[in-house]
């Protein structure tokens, strides 16, 4: 198959490399793009619940938005089950681990809403069990369109599949809370095409997922964001000269890195209410590097387009490594070029000591960066682990040209609004 640089031949633009050489400049545990240590004695948003993505409303141009007051976040959900024959050990007691493994198969989209931009209450589910096409609703982006309230929830349905989808609703306030009415008719949009993006028919392993529609700051067109794998039969790809980058010697070896194929893909809206969509080539590419690319957004900043996506230790191909957590890229304009943020991509990773201890980062315009909670040690040789399943710190990053810098820490799940919107 043909490398890359090649295969998208003439397109409105060439999609950017993150190179091995790149990934080979990642270096755990900078205290400057490492999250602080989070405690085995984290509180729990829901005994009842484990959730994991969190999705903020927000507006089109990436605002986090309130609603007369109220802040409201979207979370993938799955009940616990404590009391489940199926998740009871040997010895009589909860296997919390294994039912925290098996929560994808049963995914929901839930919402919480709250005062302080914190200490979140539970609202619900988003749509009623039947609306979704699929078994499992997988990330995405609520966007609030108007002061009607009106929502737009673009998200993931999965199996069978992966379709790109929205659902229509409205978010409706009292002096007590919110409440989420409509979301009843789910419109599929696209799905992988085997051409520039990779379909299950090519790789079982392939990913198609996380829809994180925009509206471009310069041309004022929709565009949207997702993840993806670059089309072609698993095994396929060839890792060149372009993809390999600048190594020093001993590191030409790809080993069989061809077997990591994640992008980050875009498609450009037809119509201005964003239900006709066409795929674009990717944006970025990570042959060779790593095969996840997921929940990528951007932060708009001084001019310039940073986009962050996150990825996993496990995900990396041979030869190349990096910690759990969110990485980035900076360009002059939408298409790029892009270039790896702190020369490597690396933004903000977990520590090595507790290399599990947060995952699915957001970075967001103010600077906070939110995440969950998935296991965190409970004793010194690491062991014993404490199952997540709930928000975890916020943590602000400071973005200066090319570099970011961790410069604080605030409570756990805190997402303030940017602007409060007053329904009519």
């Amino acid at each position: 198959m043909k490398s890359n640089t090649e295969k998208f031949g003439k397109t409105p633009h060439q999609p950017s490399l993150w190179t091995r050489a790149d990934a080979l400049k990642v270096h755990a545990d900078d205290p400057t793009t490492t999250q602080p240590l989070v405690s085995a004695n984290f509180p729990v948003l829901s005994n009842e619940v484990f959730i994991w993505d969190t999705m903020p409303l927000r507006d089109m141009d990436g605002n986090i938005t309130s609603v007369d007051g109220w802040s409201v976040i979207f979370t993938l959900t799955a009940d616990r089950h404590p009391n489940d024959p199926q998740y009871i050990d040997e010895n009589g007691n909860y296997d919390i681990t294994r039912d925290w493994n098996d929560r994808h198969g049963r995914a929901k989209m839930y919402y919480w809403f709250s005062r302080t931009g914190k200490d979140w209450k539970l609202g619900g589910r988003v749509m009623a069990e039947g609306v979704s096409p699929t078994v499992r609703e997988w990330a995405g982006t609520p966007i609030l369109l108007n002061e009607q309230g009106e929502v737009d929830l673009y998200y993931t349905a999965v199996t069978p599949g992966a379709t790109i989808v929205k659902v229509r609703g409205r978010v409706v306030t009292t002096e007590h809370g919110v409440s989420m009415v409509g979301f009843e008719k789910v419109k599929p949009l696209f799905e992988a095409d085997g051409k520039m993006y990779q379909t299950e028919a090519q790789n079982p392993f392939w990913g198609f997922r996380d829809p994180w529609p925009f509206r471009d700051p310069n041309d004022g067109k929709l565009y949207m964001l997702f993840e993806g794998n670059v089309a072609g039969e698993r095994g396929s790809h060839k890792v060149g000269k372009a993809e390999i980058g600048d190594v020093p010697p001993g590191h030409e070896d790809v080993g069989n890195s061809r077997f990591q194929t994640a992008c980050v893909g875009i498609a450009v809206a037809r119509d201005e209410d964003g239900d006709d969509w066409e795929m674009l080539p990717p944006l970025l590419t990570a042959v060779g590097v790593n095969d996840q690319t997921e929940r990528p957004h951007f932060v708009f900043q001084d001019g310039k387009y940073y986009l962050f996506t996150i990825s996993h230790t496990f995900t990396y191909a041979d030869g190349v490594t990096g910690p759990d957590g969110v990485y980035g890229f900076v360009a002059d304009s939408l298409f790029g070029p892009y270039v790896p943020l702190n020369g490597s991509g690396l933004v903000l990773g977990n520590p090595s000591s507790q290399p599990f201890q947060t995952y699915s980062h957001c970075v967001m315009p103010n600077g906070l960066v939110t995440s969950f909670i998935d296991s965190v040690p409970t004793d010194e040789s690491g062991t014993q682990t404490r199952i997540g399943g709930t928000e975890a710190p916020t943590v602000e990053i400071k973005i200066k040209g090319q570099q970011t810098f961790v410069v604080a820490e605030y409570d756990y799940g805190y997402i303030p609004p940017m602007l409060d919107v007053t329904l009519k």
